[in-house]
Order: structure tokens, then C-alpha cells, then sequence
């Protein structure tokens, strides 16, 4: 996914940073580390560690994020039969589409009065007969290995025929290119560990005075952009449940984070850096924050010793024609030995 604050790019940068913090202070190696991606997104980060740690525990209060964590990062082994049950969500013969959820809001359809066009009539079809059938395998006994593993599947291959730029804060008035084709459940293929990794759905302050380890990564929202707005409707497909969608983009009701607040982000960050059971603490935050570096050292520097990476970093953009002021921004490691 082309994902707001999404650090694929920046993995080299952040392995880099992290072995190299260790290693200068002869902590524990990675090898034999518990590290906690506490706002996981797409899994990027515990991706990147799931098989050079320990334990990976990865949580973020998203629920798409959890269904993509949960086949990411806890699926460690093959999935018996995953194969034929592919071949039989991609077949309008065993899986013929349907007028459900997501072609009822989400499409134009026939004559709908709110017109909305997140995915054309028959990938919305497409997606809503994928999306009950995988529900009825699971109240049948399909094990919740395979199920999250079917699911992140089909939110990956749904977003990669959206009819949005990038993010699901509006939908544009024609199909694009890539919308106009047909939706191909692809697998969204995961990484085998002999370890047990852990997932989460929770918030962040809520989960960190129930786990502990050695190394804790945060990656919060930077800005006043709420995930649950910007990418409702993977939320829906995930969760599948009943709602009025409100509006002309059809927004469900989200919790607002204080991580997106100015008044209280601050106090947020603090509150997790006190109640961290973690000997090591890096945070991700680039310049166009909420937070001033100035702001995150006089936090970071209360608990223990300081120091300071940074990573010039490609800015997404959610609309490639956009100008910006700048093509780039500072990404910036804060790293806590507590």
C-alpha cells in the first residue's frame, strides 16, 4: 500500500540506527530481544524484525492494521489449502459476486441516491461476495491463521483497485486506470518464524502497562490526519458490520486520537515513555510534526539518556500531481536508553 508514514523506505535507515545503538551500548543483541511495533500500520517495521528478534508484539488500534499484523507478523507457518480456497474466492462461478455492503455504498450502482465511487460496480460486487464468503468458512471452522491470512489478502488486492488517491478520504469523480480493472485476490504472502510473535488491537497507552520487553518503536500519527478517517473503508471491509455510513464519503464513526491533537499529544507521548517496561525506546517522528524536537528531547531526556538520528525522507503524497512546497522532509530517530 501506498500508506501515510509508512517506513518500507526507511528500512535501512531504522535497522541501521537500532543495531547500532545496541551494539555502542553493549545491550542485549536482537538476536535475543522482545521488540513491541506499538502503531504497526501495515507491518512494515515488524516485518522487517519479525525474524531477527526474539518476539515480535505489534499492536495498532485500527482495525485493518490488526488483520494485516495478524497474518504479518503471527502467521509463522503454511497455511493448509490456502491454494484452492484462492482459486475458489477468485471464481464468479464458485464466488459469484453480490449486491452487498461495499456495492451498495461505495459504488454508483443503480441509481444509488449517494453516488459515492470508491471501487466500480463490479469489484464492489466482487469484493462484498469475497468478503461473506470468508465469514461463512469462519463460523464454519475456518481457523483464524487462515482467516486473517484470506483477509489482509483481500484488503491489499481491494486497495490496489480503489478509485482514490491513496487514501480513502474521498474518492475521485472517474474511474482511474488501475480502478477500472478487475479485482485478482492475491495472497498476501507472509514471512515463516520459528518464534511466536503477538498482536494487538488496543490503545497504545492502555496496552504498554501490560507488556514489556527491550526494545519499544513508536511510530505515531505525526499530524492532525486520523488513520480511522483516511482509511475507513478498509475498516469496513475488515470488520464487515453493520452501520449508516455518514456523508457524502460515506465515513463511519472512528475514534479520534490524541496523538492527532495538539493540546494533547504531548502529554500522550510522555504518558507512554513513563509506563514503558522497556529498556530501549525509539520514536519515529519527521519535521512537519505536532511535536518540536525541542518538545520530544525535554520528554525523552526525564527518563533516562538521549540521543538523535535523522534520515531525509521522499514526503507521500496521496495525489502524485499535488505541488508541494518541498519534496522531502527530515525523518527523525529519538532514541531513550531508559
Amino acid at each position: 500500500m501506498n500508506y501515510i508514514g509508512s517506513k518500507f523506505k526507511l528500512y535501512s535507515f531504522l535497522q541501521v540506527s537500532i543495531e547500532s545503538a545496541l551494539q555502542e551500548a553493549n545491550a542485549k543483541p536482537l538476536k535475543d530481544s522482545v521488540l513491541c511495533d506499538m502503531f504497526a500500520g501495515t507491518s512494515a517495521v515488524g516485518k522487517l524484525f519479525k525474524n531477527k528478534v526474539k518476539q515480535v508484539i505489534s499492536n495498532d488500534k485500527e482495525y485493518y492494521s490488526f488483520v494485516l499484523s495478524k497474518n504479518y507478523i503471527e502467521n509463522c507457518q503454511r497455511i493448509e489449502g490456502a491454494e484452492s480456497m484462492f482459486q475458489e474466492l477468485q471464481s464468479d462461478e464458485a464466488t459469484p459476486p453480490i449486491e452487498g455492503k461495499i456495492y451498495q455504498n461505495y459504488c454508483l450502482g443503480k441509481g444509488h441516491a449517494h453516488a459515492r465511487q470508491y471501487f466500480s460496480d463490479d469489484n464492489g460486487a466482487k469484493i462484498d461476495a469475497i468478503r461473506v464468503k470468508i465469514e461463512q468458512w469462519r463460523q464454519h471452522g475456518l481457523e483464524s491463521a487462515a482467516y486473517f491470512h484470506l483477509l489482509a489478502s483481500l484488503l491489499e488486492s481491494a486497495d490496489k483497485v480503489a478509485n482514490t488517491a491513496s487514501v480513502y478520504g474521498a474518492f475521485l469523480k472517474t474511474l482511474k486506470k488501475s480502478a477500472a480493472k478487475s479485482l485478482v485476490l492475491e495472497p498476501a504472502f507472509f514471512e515463516y518464524s520459528k518464534n511466536q510473535h503477538a498482536v494487538f488491537n488496543e490503545d497504545s497507552n492502555q496496552l504498554i502497562q501490560k507488556i514489556g520487553g527491550d526494545i519499544l518503536y513508536l511510530d505515531p500519527p505525526y499530524n492532525a490526519r486520523e488513520y480511522g478517517a483516511n482509511y475507513h473503508i478498509l475498516n469496513t471491509i475488515a470488520l464487515y458490520d453493520d452501520f449508516t455510513p455518514r456523508g457524502k464519503t460515506g465515513l463511519r464513526e472512528y475514534e479520534k486520537s490524541n496523538w492527532c491533537k495538539k493540546a494533547k499529544v504531548a502529554n500522550e507521548l510522555e504518558t507512554l515513555i513513563k509506563n514503558a517496561k522497556f529498556e530501549w525506546i525509539f520514536l519515529s517522528y519527521n519535521d512537519e510534526g505536532l511535536l518540536s524536537l525541542e518538545q520530544i528531547r525535554a520528554i525523552f531526556e526525564k527518563y533516562g539518556t538521549y540521543s538523535l538520528k535523522r534520515q531525509k525522507h521522499q514526503r507521500f503524497k496521496a495525489d502524485s500531481n499535488r505541488v508541494h512546497k518541498q519534496d522531502s522532509t527530515i525523518e527523525y530517530l529519538h532514541i531513550l536508553h531508559k
